[in-house]
């Protein structure tokens, strides 16, 4: 660029290197920062400075992660993945709850194994039911505590793991509860987000034992939880179980496929969980209902 008013504007040359002629600014601090001094985040690039800031608003345990996962935390540190999920969860339930629209909505979105197996309940074959499933709840309690529980969560894995694969936690787990249901309980309707949730209490388990933390805490509230969807009714169990025990197998990949260079591996794997799910989905329930199990 030669123009002279964008050659006479300091705005246009790097903080730290005034000789440096450059475009692009800081996603924290909005200041002009030339190549040398970009650090890559999720979105856009960030100086120096608030990478040192960053770093120093972190907690021992994050530090510790951030030095196992090779740097995955995200930039800012900001969980934005937790927020837009809470957010969206929010929405559909509260619409959910209102006169009128609201058995519409939990009728189009909740989830029952009838609507997996056509040829023997009768019902359309609506396999995206088994994750639309954690945006609808049995009321305003029900999301209450499972939006808590998400937050809580969130804030501390979302930055350990990044937005992507914190998303994919989520989301697997979640589909695991639903299999889990499938298998387990196939004449039963459910609804919420408890077997995602469950999912990253035990993924928080697996990683806080992978970076030396002390998860005894953690372990208690799991079985606590647990425990109590056995003993009080209309708490589908079958969905906490099986939320666990997939969260806890992609923590698990996570643990042993952190390094950049494993990153195709990664995806490989819990494509092939998510893939061994559906073929649970597909062959087990309906052998178990054709030999009577279920009635």
């Amino acid at each position: 660029m030669t123009n002279p008013d964008l050659t006479r504007n300091r705005e246009n040359f790097c903080y730290r290197h005034p000789d440096r002629q450059s475009f692009v600014l800081c996603q924290r601090c909005m200041r002009t920062i030339c190549p040398e001094c970009q650090t890559q985040a999720p979105v856009g690039v960030i100086c120096p400075e608030c990478m040192k800031d960053m770093r120093k608003a972190q907690t021992p345990a994050q530090r510790k992660a951030s030095r196992r996962w090779g740097g995955s935390i995200a930039a800012d540190g900001r969980p934005l993945v937790t927020y837009a999920i809470i957010a969206i969860t929010a929405a559909v339930s509260l619409l959910q709850m209102l006169p009128g629209i609201g058995v519409f909505i939990t009728r189009a979105l909740q989830f029952a194994p009838v609507y997996l197996y056509p040829d023997l309940s009768g019902f359309p074959f609506e396999p995206w039911r088994m994750l639309t499933v954690l945006l609808v709840h049995g009321g305003f309690i029900h999301l209450g505590l499972n939006m808590l529980a998400l937050w809580m969560l969130g804030k501390v894995l979302e930055p350990m793991l990044g937005r992507w694969r914190f998303l994919a936690l989520y989301l697997i787990s979640g589909f695991g509860g639903s299999v889990a249901v499938a298998c387990l309980a196939p004449t039963t309707a459910t609804v919420g987000a408890s077997g995602a949730i469950f999912g990253l209490m035990a993924a928080l388990l697996i990683i806080g034992r992978h970076i030396g933390g002390n998860v005894t805490g953690i372990l208690v509230v799991l079985g606590l939880n647990f425990a109590f969807g056995l003993f009080v009714g209309g708490i589908s169990w079958q969905a906490h179980l099986g939320g666990a025990i997939v969260g806890a197998a992609v923590a698990y990949v996570f643990t042993r496929t952190k390094r950049r260079d494993q990153r195709t591996a990664q995806i490989s794997i819990l494509v092939a969980l998510v893939l061994v799910l559906i073929a649970i989905t597909a062959f087990v329930p309906p052998a178990l209902i054709s030999a009577g199990v279920f009635g």
